[in-house]
């Protein structure tokens, strides 16, 4: 009986969150350009380790920015790279004299060398707002109009946008890349939800920026830097917790796509480091999501182990996997269909049921263990 309530409890928080995002989903405004002069100087921060393979993508994109010239320039963190990341970095550098690229060493003097790297380059920026992307992404051509228009209209001294995966139709897709990709528009569409409903917790620093002073203010990264990750959610949080206007541009034009990841290891990797960090969120609907999220999945497996050594009733764990998997379903085919990606429902189903033991095993493991990140290994 206890279980019993424990699951009506659970599930009754899981589908009341969810439909609040996909509220808010719908309630999120569309971004749409509008014909403006461009005000905003911006500084493109872009710290990389080993990236030799996805460095020559990157820069063809930045190299196509539709952006005034002396309004942004670019700034290369060499963190420790060990292959020929920063040879390319020099030869991007001397490639485009006209535009503004500086290549930087990191100065590490925390527990995370990301965010070293971006304070690293903070300290060199000689513009007003911070824009952030990852060494394995492309970036739009409208990039950094889109956040120039944003910033003029609303004044946002944050704003975020929509990452998808690059899609290579003659390369196949490994089985667990549908799942993190799966995976991966959950979040974007709770991050748009959320958003749309005021009360943004989430983001991406492959697409995101912010202003400089408002970083320097409030003191940047300084209550996080013991977490080796987190250079994007916990800056929102604190953002957003002093009442800073926080933005998100719901945009197809505006998606930086980046690079799945290239092995299951190196998945499990990268969530636990991103569930790592969840404990430690200052945002109290953070705090919630994730424990809801988790205790649904958690459930959905302690139930399906009970059925089958027949101590409960599969009566009740199928209404709620049904319950759980529509709902869901409304909400992730939103963030596919608004990257062009309706075909990745074609394996909902069975990731519908793959995922929440692979939720709660990375829930598990971010509790009790380490990750490798970029060949080094951390403490969670």
């Amino acid at each position: 009986m206890v279980l019993l309530i424990f699951l009506v409890l659970v599930t009754a928080c899981y589908l009341g969150l969810v439909a609040a995002l996909i509220y808010g989903w719908t309630q999120l405004p569309g971004f749409s350009f509008k014909k403006i002069d461009p005000l905003t100087s911006f500084t493109i921060v872009i710290p990389y380790r080993d990236e030799a393979e996805n460095l020559p993508e990157l820069f063809k994109s930045l190299s196509g920015l539709n952006y005034p010239l002396d309004k942004f320039e670019i700034i290369l963190v060499n963190d420790e790279s060990r292959d020929l990341s920063k040879t390319l970095c020099e030869d991007f550098q001397k490639s485009f004299p006209e535009m503004t690229i500086i290549l930087l060493e990191n100065i590490r003097n925390s527990a995370s060398p990301k965010k070293d790297a971006i304070k690293t380059a903070i300290s060199e920026s000689g513009f007003d707002f911070i824009v952030t992307t990852d060494a394995d992404c492309i970036v739009p051509p409208k990039w950094l109009k889109g956040f120039d228009q944003e910033i003029q209209n609303n004044a946002a001294k944050m704003i975020a946008g929509p990452v998808a995966f690059i899609r290579e139709p003659q390369k196949k897709k490994a089985l667990f890349q549908s799942l993190e990709e799966m995976d991966f528009m959950s979040l974007q569409a709770t991050t748009i939800g959320s958003f749309g409903i005021e009360k943004p917790f989430m983001c991406n620093a492959a697409n995101l920026c912010y202003e400089k002073k408002a970083f320097l203010d409030n003191s940047g990264f300084l209550d996080n830097e013991n977490i080796a990750s987190g250079d994007d959610v916990f800056l929102l949080q604190k953002f957003n917790k002093r009442g800073f206007k926080v933005s998100f541009l719901k945009s197809n034009e505006l998606v930086v796509y980046t690079k799945f990841q290239q092995s299951l290891k190196s998945l499990i990797n990268q969530r636990i480091r991103w569930a790592a960090k969840a404990s430690l969120y200052k945002s109290r609907f953070a705090r919630f999501t994730g424990l809801v999220v988790f205790l649904m999945n958690l459930a959905l497996v302690v139930y399906a182990a009970l059925t089958f050594f027949n101590l409960v009733s599969y009566h009740y764990i199928m209404l709620a996997f049904l319950l759980k998997f529509n709902l869901d379903f409304i909400l992730i085919h939103k963030a596919a269909k608004f990257v062009s990606r309706d075909a990745l429902m074609r394996n909902y189903f069975w990731c519908s049921i793959v995922y929440p033991f692979f939720s709660v095993y990375i829930g598990v493991l971010s509790l009790f263990s380490g990750y490798e990140w970029k060949g080094r290994k951390f403490k969670t």
